[in-house]
């Protein structure tokens, strides 16, 4: 089983989960022009499970250290099982509506409201159930971060003439319910690890790829549940039915699978890291994620190139404190 031995490669790790957390975002984007996002998402849970099932018997198997994932699997708690599956579901339902609101809002808007909000009350719970680093440069990062959201916030609430848009509205509300949901997913997960010791987990726990299959296995079956729902009554437009999933370009799907591995990458990632950074440092440098997705939101995607210039200030400083707010997350770690 591969393992991280020092907090520099955990740091290193926590930064590809940003990027991958926030870059699947574009994926839906392609998809978007000819597919709805309730079908995309169908595509999105498959990569996740797919992947996860491929590095429980790759990088979660081979080598020396550590058990293998069928031996695993095999000891690991009901309660365990449990929790990691509840995560997954958890985890599913605040990013449906993450997904809807990047459909209506856009990345710049979505990523930054919902995930930044998710990293501020995330970093709190995980802190508080897992204490790793200095609480304080945590927390002054956390605020760093709080100030970046708002600006956001102010910024992508107006439209070319400074009107607040009714459809804007609502994908900031969707936004806003998806962070609160999303910062208690990561938990449940860590909490069916042993987190001080990922080579010889104690008896009952899981390594890093059995919680990760779990999780994504409850992603992948909440899905039946919490999709198929919104596909019946769509937060925008009208209704979506199965027969148009499978009726889909096999390319249109494949897009929609590689969102899902690069999230599912992401994630992996992190858990491995937070046996070295913690899980409060872990998740928040993860949910970093917004300043990536407002740079391809603004930048490739120009969703807010009609903007004026007082709201492309307010990107400018929110880019500055989501920097140093990550800065300060990382020092904390480092003592």
């Amino acid at each position: 089983m591969f393992i991280i031995e020092n907090y520099s490669l955990a740091i290193i790790f926590c930064f590809i989960t940003m990027l991958c957390w926030g870059s699947w975002g574009n994926t839906q984007k392609l998809a978007g022009k000819t597919w709805r996002y309730e079908l995309f998402y169908w595509d999105y849970t498959i990569g996740i499970l797919v992947f996860a099932v491929i590095m429980a018997f790759t990088l979660g198997s081979i080598g020396n250290s550590g058990r293998s994932f069928i031996d695993d699997i095999q000891q690991v708690e009901s309660s365990n099982i449990i929790s990691a599956f509840i995560g997954g579901v958890i985890f599913n339902a605040s990013n449906i509506l993450l997904a809807a609101s990047v459909s209506i809002a856009g990345m710049a808007v979505a990523f930054p409201l919902g995930v930044g909000l998710a990293l501020v009350l995330g970093v709190f719970i995980n802190y508080f159930g897992a204490p790793k680093g200095d609480p304080v440069l945590l927390f002054i990062g956390v605020a760093l971060i709080v100030i970046a959201i708002v600006c956001n916030g102010v910024a992508s609430g107006k439209n070319k003439n400074g009107e607040t848009n009714r459809a804007a509205k609502k994908g900031i509300w969707l936004a806003a319910v998806a962070g609160i949901l999303m910062s208690f997913f990561y938990r449940f997960v860590a909490s069916a690890m042993d987190l001080n010791n990922f080579e010889y987990p104690a008896h009952g726990l899981a390594t890093p790829y059995t919680a990760f299959l779990i999780f994504a296995a409850g992603i992948f079956i909440s899905n039946f549940l919490f999709n198929t729902l919104v596909m019946k009554k769509p937060f925008v437009g009208e209704k979506v039915t199965y027969r148009q999933y499978f009726s889909g370009k096999f390319g249109t799907h494949l897009v929609g699978i590689f969102g899902g591995c690069v999230w599912a990458l992401g994630t992996l990632f992190s858990y491995i890291a937070a046996g070295k950074a913690g899980t409060a440092i872990s998740y928040a440098l993860g949910q970093g994620a917004p300043m990536i997705a407002a740079i391809w939101g603004i930048f490739i995607w120009k969703e807010f190139s009609k903007v004026s210039k007082s709201v492309n200030y307010l990107l400018a400083v929110m880019f500055l404190f989501f920097i140093a707010g990550l800065s300060f997350i990382v020092l904390s770690g480092g003592n």
